[in-house]
């Protein structure tokens, strides 16, 4: 479906450049992309009205499975063997991306967003206030860091990354890092958790009948504005194939506050993209 409400080159030229920090932050904090997606998908699809916040969950769930597929088959086998044992976890994760997908079109728009907003807040409250974040208990063992996520967790996990379109990471990362794991290793395993959370979202968004005013977005499927996830796409997928070759390195303390500060970053920016 074809219309217009970008505002021309501007629109897309951001789109793409966010597409760039969308796969440095994939590489960096595992977000696949939901985190920094949703408040810019907001901004530019500001014309479709109240249902810009429901579109930008599902575009956001797009992006996250393409980033964190790339994200996923670049990653170290030793670590990804980390998750060795944990199909049961998986398959949860996938069920509540299900149910999360669902219930984000049986609410008004702004339930989303709204959530996305608390949430945000108040992880970064919790991996201040708690101690294990910002300072890992060192490398853990094989068969045990991946447990810091409990099997019964990912069904609520799923259900929730999924409504508020924020990704596995958010949830993931802190759990993992509290379990031991460097930021290193726990943002890569954050990866193949958003993918198995991502997935059935983004499948429920592209068969979802179209929202109010929907018809106006440049090019859609579902709810799912494919214009803004393409062009988010060409600026991430290099960036992530470039990093996960030659990764950088960085001081765990330091990789972890910068995690938190992406975290500010984002809830600023979604608060603007709402008032």
């Amino acid at each position: 479906m074809t219309g217009s409400h970008w505002n021309g080159s501007v629109t897309v030229l951001v789109l793409v450049l966010i597409g760039v920090l969308t796969g440095l932050t994939t590489v960096l904090f595992g977000f696949g992309g939901g985190f920094v997606t949703v408040p810019v998908i907001v901004w530019a699809d500001a014309a479709l009205g109240p249902a810009a916040g429901t579109v930008a969950v599902a575009t956001s769930a797009i992006v996250m499975v393409i980033n964190a597929a790339v994200a996923t088959t670049a990653t170290p086998q030793v670590v990804l063997a980390r998750l060795r044992g944990r199909g049961t976890l998986l398959g949860l994760l996938t069920a509540g991306g299900l149910l999360g997908a669902l219930a984000a079109l049986a609410v008004p728009a702004a339930v989303p967003s709204w959530g996305f907003v608390i949430y945000v807040a108040v992880t970064i409250i919790d991996v201040l206030a708690r101690p294990g974040f910002l300072r890992s208990a060192g490398l853990a063992h094989d068969d045990t860091s991946p447990r810091a996520i409990p099997t019964a967790a990912g069904a609520p996990i799923g259900a929730v990354a999924s409504f508020l379109g924020v990704g596995g990471s958010v949830m993931t990362v802190p759990l993992l890092r509290r379990g031991g794991l460097p930021m290193g290793h726990a943002t890569a395993l954050a990866n193949p958790l958003t993918l198995a959370i991502s997935i059935p979202a983004a499948l429920v968004f592209l068969f979802a009948q179209h929202t109010t005013n929907l018809e106006r977005a440049v090019f859609s499927v579902g709810i799912v504005d494919l214009g803004a996830a393409a062009l988010l796409l060409i600026g991430a997928i290099p960036v992530i194939v470039t990093l996960r070759r030659r990764p950088p390195r960085i001081p765990d303390h330091v990789h972890a506050w910068a995690y938190i500060i992406m975290l500010i970053v984002v809830l600023l920016a979604m608060l603007t993209s709402l008032l």
